[in-house]
């Protein structure tokens, strides 16, 4: 059965439509994967009542010929997501027992287009981590392990239950957000690949907000190909999100040729970072060659304001976060606190918030309430909003110069073991510093998986592209992975 559970979205699409196998046994065997992977702890709603419905109607509507690409696959959804009549608590205490009476649009279009939901995904709260530790549902853990060891090890995050999910072969894809890498990340940490879309190219509507300007959903797959077929289903304009583009949305798999002949691919002089490990250098290296010997014009570029792109970002995404969160007050769903006798509803709300939230989305509520206040607006929130517009103009000028896509590490490291850096948030921030700038921009980004480190941990190369041109990201990502070969898969150990 665990053969079942491993395949690729391509491979089961094809297998489903010749009759090798069923949706239904394909979900049982994910189901079964599931239930005998508690301790990865990815899975934190699971849902096999809907799964086996879906994956019953999946098969109903295959046999009748007229099936979409995502037709009976089974994913998992990350807990962000709102799903009809399933828990959605973004991770966090304040959202206990919410279950939502309507449908994200991202996973309202899987669902229509007949993938099959497994069950909801650990997180960091509210998506706000780098490493899968905030969630209320305790930490996700990697299912690799470094050589000789047993600690565990992070997933990455904000999708961190994503992440692992796919890499245990415990679904064959899922949803993932990404307001600062939250895709990248764990996907470079456990071997994947993520994909970041266009802002604007996936509805936010029934996504439990972050940072408005910089979240965006995209897909969690094991191969560039699955991310193609998956990341189509999930694109689309939507009248419910003003955000949201009026523009088609290709056939990404058949613009996967992995030909990138005459493509110029930047190499930014910014991202060589002191201090940077000699594996991720050697890493970037080797795959500078790799594009080069597929055909690519390697050029070295510069994004100068690349250096203001973290404190620009912890500016921005907390500021948003403190006013999106300001809605949970333990008045219309949720949490509630405990109310003492003579508590009025300033005792509530502050008994509830306290109890509700965990440390660091009080950290980021408080950093952001600061930066809007009067007096320190203009000194932190508008000052960061115009590094934003300047870092944007550097990738604008850059690809009006004719490069096709920019070549980068995804990460500083390989992942890190659990609870390691949770005590120094800096020091977790820094996580991010390869991926925050696409996400200030609002461009394309994906991660590919491109060798193991000394310890036998997976690493991850980033491809940014043209803001809507995730179909040339994606084939130059396809001759990325190509070339990289890269088949490694964690042990089983649990």
């Amino acid at each position: 059965m665990s053969e079942l559970t491993s395949m690729t979205i391509a491979d089961a699409r094809d297998a489903l439509r010749k009759g090798d196998v069923t949706s239904a046994e394909l979900t049982e065997a994910c189901l079964d994967a599931i239930d005998r992977a508690d301790a990865l702890n990815a899975f934190v709603h699971k849902t096999p009542e809907i799964a086996i419905e879906r994956a019953r109607a999946a098969d109903d509507r295959i046999a009748s010929g007229d099936a979409p690409d995502m037709c009976g696959i089974p994913i998992g959804i990350k807990d962000l997501f709102c799903t009809e009549g399933a828990p959605s608590q973004a991770a966090s205490r304040i959202l206990e027992g919410f279950l939502p009476p309507y449908e994200s649009t991202v996973s309202g279009k899987l669902r229509d287009a007949g993938a099959v939901m497994l069950g909801k995904l650990n997180m960091d709260e509210f998506a706000m981590g780098s490493s899968n530790e905030t969630s209320v549902y305790g930490d996700a853990v990697n299912p690799w392990k470094s050589n000789g060891k047993n600690a565990g090890l992070t997933p990455g995050g904000s999708s961190g239950g994503s992440a692992s999910a796919v890499a245990a072969d415990l679904c064959l894809g899922a949803t993932g957000t990404d307001t600062g890498g939250s895709i990248r990340q764990p996907a470079a940490f456990t071997g994947i690949v993520g994909l970041k879309p266009t802002y604007g190219r996936c509805s936010r509507y029934g996504i439990v907000a972050f940072a408005s300007s910089l979240d965006q959903a995209g897909p969690m797959t094991r191969s560039v190909r699955d991310a193609a077929i998956m990341g189509r289903a999930m694109m689309g304009a939507d009248p419910r999100d003003s955000t949201s583009a009026d523009l088609p949305v290709p056939d990404f798999e058949a613009m996967l040729t992995g030909d990138i002949r005459g493509k110029t691919i930047g190499i930014p002089n910014e991202y060589r970072m002191e201090g940077m490990p000699a594996e991720i250098e050697t890493l970037w290296k080797t795959g500078r060659e790799m594009l080069a010997d597929a055909g690519a014009e390697i050029r070295d570029i510069s994004l100068p304001h690349t250096k203001y792109a973290l404190p620009a970002y912890y500016v921005i995404a907390p500021a948003e976060a403190s006013s999106n969160l300001a809605r949970y007050d333990g008045v219309r769903y949720g949490y509630r606190a405990r109310l003492g006798q003579g508590d009025g509803v300033t005792e509530m709300y502050e008994k509830t918030r306290a109890e509700g939230f965990g440390p660091e989305v009080k950290r980021r509520v408080m950093i952001g309430t600061y930066v809007l206040s009067a007096g320190f607006y203009d000194a932190y929130y508008n000052r960061a909003r115009k590094v934003r517009a300047l870092i944007k103009r550097d990738f604008d000028q850059v690809f009006a110069e004719g490069v096709d896509a920019i070549l980068t590490p995804a990460t500083p490291s390989a992942a890190f073991e659990l609870g390691k850096e949770m005590s120094d948030p800096v020091e977790m921030y820094l996580n991010d510093v390869f991926t925050v700038t696409v996400n200030l921009a609002g461009l394309p980004g994906i991660s590919v998986p491109a060798g193991l480190d000394a310890s036998g941990l997976p690493l991850g190369l980033q491809l940014i592209g043209r803001p809507w041109e995730e179909g040339e990201l994606l084939n130059a990502a396809y001759a990325l992975e190509q070339a990289a070969g890269f088949v490694a898969k964690p042990g089983k150990w649990w």
